[in-house]
């Protein structure tokens, strides 16, 4: 009941026009956004903040890099985000303790 009415609402206005309304207001807030919109801002150009990992199957994908920079301790980014199911599996069996035949009964059902 509350999305409809909330996304009729949030409509009527812009990102930046709600964001004044509410911190006007007194309410912590700040706008979702994609990666695109991310990248285009200006401090997380001036920061750096953006890294390009390898990808075993997009070549690289860009991420945001860690905006906490320790002068002895360097960041280290080892592994880039996980393809989709890539730790289903692992996952599963070790959390919810299932075996092979169930992972395989959960794939037949394409539940998983």
């Amino acid at each position: 009941v509350l999305i409809p009415l909330i996304r009729q609402a949030t409509v009527l206005h812009t990102t930046a026009e709600w964001i004044l309304s509410l911190e006007r207001a007194g309410v912590p807030c700040g706008p979702i956004n994609d990666l695109a919109q991310v990248f285009a801002d200006p401090q997380v150009q001036a920061r750096g903040l953006r890294v390009e990992l390898p990808h075993p199957l997009a070549g690289t994908v860009p991420q945001v890099a860690s905006p906490i920079r320790l002068s002895e301790t360097p960041v280290e980014y080892r592994n880039p985000p996980p393809t989709l199911g890539q730790h289903t599996d692992e996952g599963l069996e070790t959390r919810l303790g299932l075996d092979a035949t169930a992972l395989e009964r959960l794939r037949d059902g394409k539940v998983i």
